[in-house]
């Protein structure tokens, strides 16, 4: 009984979605109230369906239902429970079920806020029908084409398990959940600039309000890829952790769009420009969503991540279109409604450098969509296959990356409209100091890789405009009299936005640097070893202990231990393995990680002799790659910070005097 209740449910979850859709856009066309109020406890009750779909799901995994078709297809009795649960997203019925119910607790959370806060109009019922008709597609192919509660009768004893590669680490269980609710989330904001268009107006909080349903997902789509990138590194046995693989670079693009979405419409929200490149951001971001799904779903593309059953390929493609065309009519349709009142004043003006940032970014998005595309359009067009590499995306995006590493500090920096040469020479002179200071000294210390050079004076300089930004402010709070913390906390409690924003880019510099450095100083040594023999590489030397075979329930193991030396001293003793799965045929390499703020030290167990005598072991040594984390919780810390509700205070009442008389909106990257 268990598939027949989650196909009912999911049936039922329909059939609210298009219940919602029908009478939300009813209340767009009359202007009636009542419908849009119905259509928001419509969102409640489809959740409540999804929702029973999903647990009937997972029931039917850790019970190992295997007359449930997906139970079959993923589950294993030998798998332990964590993985068990999370093999619900591990194949392609499971992760679009999982996408229906993140995309149901984003459609209930928007009624609510928009109950909450009093939200009305022609705009609003069109973008509540606008995402319940997204609701309606995902949710036909949970119902049809991907239906996961499909029964098998007779049922049989047991199931193969997930992808051995998914039940790896544990990460698997972070990742995925991470970059749908980004991914998931992006349909939001789309909706509410597809409901404006179809209203023919910008609500005057249309920027504020579509911001704030940027920034959460934007937020779990960057620490998604963040995610992604570790779990890539721990689990591949590669040592890396991006390779522009197509999948990588579907989960990149709408970051990119989604990135200079949130700068442009705080240009929108502070001198009304930019109206129709903010709208046109936020749908392509919606849009290179749709398709990065197609790119792992359809399996035209050859992917780690990809899943390549099931025919839903068609209906993404169907549905993409049909977005892409009714969002490029309705751009054109209101084109002249949505000219902008604004102009830019100065090339000196943050205006301006927005207006960079966004020119980069969208660059930088089309330069990844070319690469990831241009396979299939040259076999469509020339029926040749052809590849396309690291080598291509290295060299287009290296001098993009610069540029906006560059923006990062100088944007903040900028004040609105009009910059004088005195001042900003003031702004730059000390953080132009520390940077050249830091060049000098990284030619002592031997840093002669000019990418890397640059990229490090670049960060310093964007630091300090960053901490001069903060400090600036915090010197006239302390000729007041308060201590040096209280007048630093008073300044970022100020504006939380604005000071949230600074944290989130001091985060991009980090990667930045962690990226450059890992990529160009990375060293790796590969040995066959005898048993406690040792092989040296720069000040290390790795240490072949002992060798030992180990099995578990869902899988077999061969563990080698190994200790490593730096300069003679030992640093730890670890155990790099091979795992074998039932229904792999090749073993799959689990790393051990010494992981450190200077350097990594990753060990991978390559082979071994049966008797246990000899073993080959690759060494790689990343220096700073630690870094890139570090800087992705750093941005996540940033978004939280900034999302913060703010309490007022006296004191923070006189902030604009305070702090240089800011009171724009600002934001997450500005």
């Amino acid at each position: 009984m268990t598939g027949p209740l989650g196909h009912v449910a999911t049936l039922l979850a329909l059939l609210c979605a298009v219940a919602g859709a029908v009478v939300a856009f009813l209340g767009g066309r009359s202007g009636g109230e009542r419908f849009v109020g119905t259509s928001r406890r419509v969102a409640y009750v489809m959740l409540a369906f999804v929702a029973a779909a999903f647990l009937t799901m997972e029931y039917a995994l850790v019970t190992h239902d295997f007359s449930v078709k997906y139970v079959a297809q993923v589950g294993s009795r030998e798998t332990p429970l964590f993985y068990t649960v999370i093999s619900l997203w591990s194949a392609l019925q499971g992760s679009i079920l999982l996408w229906c119910l993140i995309l149901a607790v984003y459609t209930a959370l928007l009624a609510r806020s928009m109950a909450k806060s009093g939200a009305s109009g022609r705009d609003v019922a069109f973008s509540f029908g606008t995402l319940f008709i997204v609701n309606v597609f995902f949710l036909v192919l949970i119902s049809f084409p991907a239906n996961p509660f499909g029964t098998l009768n007779p049922a049989p004893a047991n199931g193969p398990g997930p992808n051995p590669l998914l039940q790896n680490h544990a990460f698997m269980g972070i990742h995925p959940p991470l970059l749908y609710t980004g991914y998931v989330g992006m349909a939001v904001p789309f909706s509410l600039g597809f409901g404006s268009l179809l209203a023919g107006r910008l609500d005057p909080e249309w920027p504020r309000r579509i911001r704030k349903w940027t920034i959460v997902p934007w937020a779990f789509l960057t620490l998604g890829i963040v995610a992604g990138s570790w779990w890539s590194y721990e689990v591949l046995g590669w040592g890396g952790y991006w390779a522009w693989d197509p999948v990588e670079n579907a989960s990149f693009m709408p970051w990119l769009t989604a990135t200079a979405f949130l700068h442009s419409v705080m240009v929108q929200e502070r001198r009304g420009m930019l109206k129709m490149w903010t709208l046109t951001l936020i749908i392509a971001t919606f849009l290179l969503t749709l398709l990065g799904t197609f790119l792992t779903r359809s399996g035209v593309l050859a992917s780690v991540h990809a899943f390549t059953e099931g025919l839903i390929g068609p209906f993404f493609l169907g549905f993409l279109g049909l977005v892409l065309l009714s969002s490029l009519v309705l751009l054109a349709w209101r084109g002249e409604a949505l000219r902008s009142t604004g102009s830019l004043d100065s090339a000196l003006s943050r205006e301006t450098a927005f207006l960079a940032n966004n020119l980069l970014f969208a660059g930088f998005a089309f330069t990844v969509l070319l690469g990831t595309m241009f396979p299939l359009i040259s076999e469509a067009v020339r029926g040749v296959k052809v590849s396309v590499g690291a080598p291509y995306f290295n060299q287009m995006s290296v001098p993009i990356a610069l540029g906006l590493v560059f923006l990062v500090g100088v944007g903040p920096a900028l004040p609105w409209r009009k910059g004088s040469p005195e001042l900003l020479g003031k702004k730059f002179l000390w953080p132009g100091v520390a940077a050249a200071v830091a060049g000098v000294l990284l030619l002592l210390f031997g840093v002669n890789k000019p990418l890397v050079w640059l990229t490090i004076v670049m960060a310093v300089f964007a630091i300090g405009l960053l901490v001069g930004e903060v400090l600036g402010p915090a010197a006239i709070r302390r000729a007041r009299g308060e201590g040096a913390l209280r007048a630093i906390a008073g300044v970022a409690l100020s504006n939380r936005r604005r000071y949230g924003g600074y944290i989130v880019h001091a985060g991009v510099l980090l990667i930045a640097v962690g990226v450059a450095v890992s990529s160009l100083y990375r060293r790796e040594g590969e040995w066959t070893i005898k048993l406690h023999d040792a092989a040296t590489m720069g000040p290390y030397a790795i240490q072949f202990d002992s060798l030992w075979a180990k099995s578990e329930p869902q899988r077999d193991a061969v563990i080698a231990g190994v200790t490593a030396f730096r300069k003679g001293s030992q640093v730890g003793r670890y155990y790099p393995r091979l795992n074998y799965y039932p229904t792999q045929r090749e073993p799959i390499a689990t790393p051990a990680v010494r992981e450190g703020v200077r350097e990594d030290l990753y060990l991978v167990l390559m082979a071994y002799d049966e008797k246990g005598q000899h073993a080959t072991i690759k060494a790689i040594v990343s220096p700073l790659v630690g870094w890139i984390w570090y800087g992705g919780i750093v941005m996540g810390l940033g978004v939280i910070f900034a999302l913060l509700p703010r309490r007022r205070r006296p004191l923070e009442d006189a902030a604009p005097a305070v702090t240089g008389g800011s009171r724009e909106p600002v934001g997450v990257g500005d």
